[in-house]
């Protein structure tokens, strides 16, 4: 369900999915994305229009610090993430 959700959510102005946005920000594909990067992507969501992930603000920064260290805190349930 989750692949379906980042294959169709927009991350801006006609992007839309998780290879598109990862193109868009970070000019890289989604599979060559550090976690650091995935964390923007994931922490712009639900409003990339007021969260840049290639230019995150403090707050933006703290959720994607917030999401990493969820993630890891998962263990192994992220392992596919």
């Amino acid at each position: 369900m989750m692949e379906v959700y980042l294959n169709i959510a927009e991350w801006g102005e006609g992007i839309f999915g998780a290879e598109a946005a990862a193109q868009a920000y970070f000019r890289k594909s989604a599979r060559d994305l550090t976690r650091r990067e995935a964390a923007l992507l994931a922490a712009a969501l639900p409003n990339p229009k007021r969260r840049n992930p290639a230019k995150p603000s403090v707050g933006h920064r703290r959720i994607a610090d917030r999401l990493m260290a969820r993630a890891v805190a998962a263990g192994p349930l992220t392992n596919c993430l």
